[in-house]
């Protein structure tokens, strides 16, 4: 099977990562895509970071009607930071009869020569870029064979968007899927 390794800290996740995963999964040859619930991004400060059983629990629940989209604490027992690269090969490991890929949007992509052993990671994976507004998806000639630039919808939500929206007091229920946002209001989360 064809594995498409979607990292982040979904702080929370939302309707923009579902619609990417979903289209992936119906529009690609990538057969599931598996959200890793990172505890900790080595490029990103923490702030407002809920704990990471807590972003699993709820993106466990964001794709549960969904059988081509798997929610992974598989990050959580690697050393800290998680690096892709570490992440990638401990999968490669742990799961051999897979076929694994990184997702990634254009953001990250033109910051991709910044990752731990980026080289590598090129070398040994297929890389999926998805556009982000402001960003123009760039890939050498060279890469053409080994990154692709994806097609998908462009749907500029960010869970940083939500979660500040949620300390006002806004209603961020469209933003987010059904479960996610009972969820967090049960748990008074981001208020």
């Amino acid at each position: 099977m064809k594995v498409g390794i979607f990292s982040g800290s979904f702080n929370p996740i939302h309707i923009g990562h579902m619609v990417l995963a979903n289209f992936i999964t119906e529009f690609t040859d990538i057969d599931e895509v598996w959200f890793l619930v990172t505890p900790q991004n080595p490029l990103k400060e923490d702030t407002i970071l809920l704990d990471e059983n807590t972003r699993f629990e709820m993106t466990k629940l964001a794709l549960a009607e969904y059988p081509k989209l798997k929610a992974s604490d598989f990050e959580f027992s690697l050393p800290k930071p998680s690096y892709t690269i570490h992440t990638l090969e401990a999968l490669s490991e742990a799961y051999p009869e897979n076929t694994f890929a990184l997702i990634i949007g254009a953001d990250n992509w033109e910051a991709f020569d910044r990752w731990r052993d980026f080289e590598e990671i090129l070398e040994q994976y297929r890389i999926y870029v998805y556009p982000r507004f402001g960003y123009r998806i760039s890939i050498s000639k060279k890469l053409k064979d080994r990154v692709e630039a994806l097609n998908s919808p462009v749907i500029e939500i960010s869970s940083t968007f939500i979660r500040e929206a949620l300390i006002k007091g806004k209603n961020m229920h469209a933003f987010l899927s059904e479960s996610v946002h009972k969820y967090i209001i049960e748990k008074g989360l981001y208020l």
